[in-house]
């Protein structure tokens, strides 16, 4: 199946970017942004993709953890860092979409380790096999 693209998405969702570019800017308070955009551009000059990511990421983060700070204090505990306060303050400088990868790929990074902790340990070959056919060639010769 082919995929749409990002101007037909935008079509779709919201009728025109001007109305994306408001629903993107929702979510420029201080709960959820890090102000790097630049002040005379602005967001209407950022992709229709780029802008269709946000939008999803910020809706997705939003509903999950409400802001940014709990979405650093989601990252720590899911990293087992929670006391680390240098990286927590690091962690306060990126931007959401960074945080979000980050959360991802450590609850994918702690359930895998969950997993293969619960999978019971293979059995070791044994050395004695080769040792068994050495000896038999022995034998023949």
């Amino acid at each position: 199946m082919a995929h749409k693209s990002p101007l037909t998405l935008v079509k779709e969702k919201f009728g025109d970017k001007e109305k994306l570019v408001a629903a993107v800017e929702k979510f420029t308070s201080d709960d959820l942004w890090v102000a790097r955009t630049n002040k005379d551009k602005g967001l209407a000059h950022v992709s229709n993709a780029k802008l269709l990511r946000l939008h999803a990421l910020f809706t997705e983060v939003k509903e999950k953890f409400g802001t940014r700070e709990k979405l650093v204090e989601a990252v720590l505990d899911a990293q087992k860092r929670s006391k680390d306060t240098g990286l927590r303050q690091k962690l306060s400088g990126w931007p959401v979409p960074r945080l979000y990868d980050a959360y991802r790929s450590a609850t994918r990074r702690a359930a895998a380790g969950a997993k293969a902790a619960k999978a019971p340990a293979k059995e070791a070959p044994k050395a004695a096999k080769p040792a068994k056919k050495a000896a038999a060639k022995k034998a023949k010769a």
